[in-house]
């Protein structure tokens, strides 16, 4: 049905000076990665672009300037290190409008690399894990090079592609990287219990993964008829699907089914949404697109900041000047809520970092990015309460986020903040 190649005789395919995309997250194809990175001595200038990926990025080492240079589309851990180093660069884009860059010829390909599972007898692939922008990427990119793993699970919803779209395929055997969720602390369950009182029943769900939003999913077991439409999810929503509090019967978009772009977690996820038609997985251009999002009754975007300013100002993506992570898809979800009948737009975050600095600050710091303006946020959500936003006054908003910041930095901010204005 399909050729197989060795990882090194495919990836003689990128030359110097080629542009190319992987697929994110858990779904990043390792034994390409490495092929490719493997090459470094004879190719020079190849821009390696990308979302958050999972594992190793070999190519990202400074060392190896000269040959890639990494352009991220959300920073993740593995690549942060380019943006100081000098060999890595940060595209600010909503992932809602990511496949559009491709599509539009905005941000040309040569080569795309994937992840698959083994082609059924049709000859149809799954994307697995993570479709994302990974499909406009495959229909705009010159060359499709592809992992065939027999552990990438076999997901439903439009990542099926045919093998007639691929022009390399490759075999390598191996476990996807696994996601360990951490356990709530006692600040994360503080604000878990906050976060999991605003949420109704019949209520449609969009939160990340991490240890509140971990925190937030133990909190429903006693709620009703909840959907769930995200851009991502993990381990937390399973045993909330197998008791019937996730069911999706009151959503407008997809109803019956959890609507996802990506996932990561443990073996377990894995293996749950193998072959699981429950679980849909689309394009990152329609789970996170507004105009879908808002049709939801009760919508609730939970997600979270760096730092919130006494007017409402979220930023998310940077320490100061310093990017840290990316726009992705707070403002595509948070925006979505607000518009939805009944739907809050939740910020949740703990009051101080783990060195004991505010979070909740009179004035941003110099160089930070706005990713959720003031006039966007409904609810701000800490250890110490709720801070309903929307319609207030700055006034109100300032005396409604000091009562949420730690007891320690609330007389300070607040007499910074009228300092500065």
């Amino acid at each position: 049905m399909y050729k197989t190649v060795s990882a090194e005789n495919a990836l003689k395919v990128v030359k110097s000076n080629d542009r190319v995309y992987i697929q994110a997250a858990a779904a990043a194809p390792q034994a390409l990665i490495k092929a490719m990175s493997a090459r470094h001595e004879e190719l020079r200038n190849v821009e390696v672009c990308h979302l958050h990926t999972e594992g190793e990025a070999p190519y990202a080492n400074p060392e190896l300037r000269d040959s890639f240079h990494v352009n991220s589309f959300f920073i993740g851990k593995n690549v942060r290190h380019t943006l100081k180093a000098g060999n890595g660069s940060y595209t600010p884009v909503f992932l809602s409008e990511l496949p559009r860059l491709f599509k539009q010829g905005i941000v040309n390909l040569d080569v795309v690399l994937i992840q698959v599972s083994v082609p059924d007898r049709h000859g149809y692939c799954s994307l697995g894990v993570s479709v994302e922008a990974t499909l406009a990427a495959i229909d705009n990119a010159k060359t499709v090079i592809a992992q065939v793993n027999p552990q990438m699970p076999r997901t439903h919803g439009a990542g099926i592609i045919h093998v007639s779209e691929i022009d390399f395929f490759v075999e390598s055997d191996e476990e996807l990287p696994i996601y360990k969720m951490a356990e709530p602390n006692d600040i994360e369950a503080k604000i878990g219990d906050y976060v999991a009182s605003l949420i109704e029943d019949r209520s449609t769900l969009q939160m990340g993964i991490g240890s509140i939003p971990n925190a937030v999913l133990t909190r429903l077991t006693n709620h009703k008829d909840l959907g769930l439409h995200t851009e991502m999810f993990s381990d937390g929503v399973i045993d909330l699907i197998l008791n019937d509090v996730i069911n999706g019967n009151y959503k407008k978009i997809n109803r019956g089914r959890a609507l996802t772009t990506f996932l990561m977690g443990s073996k377990r996820l894995y293996d749950y949404v193998d072959d699981n038609p429950f679980v849909e997985m689309r394009a990152s251009n329609y789970t996170n697109n507004t105009a879908y999002i808002k049709l939801n009754p009760k919508m609730v975007a939970i997600n979270s900041a760096i730092e919130v300013d006494l007017t409402g100002q979220i930023c998310a993506d940077s320490i100061g000047s310093s990017m840290y992570s990316g726009v992705g898809g707070q403002m595509d979800f948070i925006r979505g809520a607000s518009l939805s009948e009944g739907g809050k737009a939740i910020i949740a975050l703990p009051s101080i970092t783990r060195h004991g600095i505010s979070r909740i600050v009179s004035t941003l710091k110099p160089g930070a990015g706005v990713v959720t303006t003031r006039a966007h946020v409904h609810y701000v959500v800490t250890e110490y309460g709720i801070a309903n936003l929307y319609g207030k006054t700055i006034k109100n908003r300032v005396k409604a986020l000091v009562e949420i910041a730690h007891p320690d930095h609330r007389e300070d901010i607040e007499r910074a903040f009228f300092k500065t204005f």
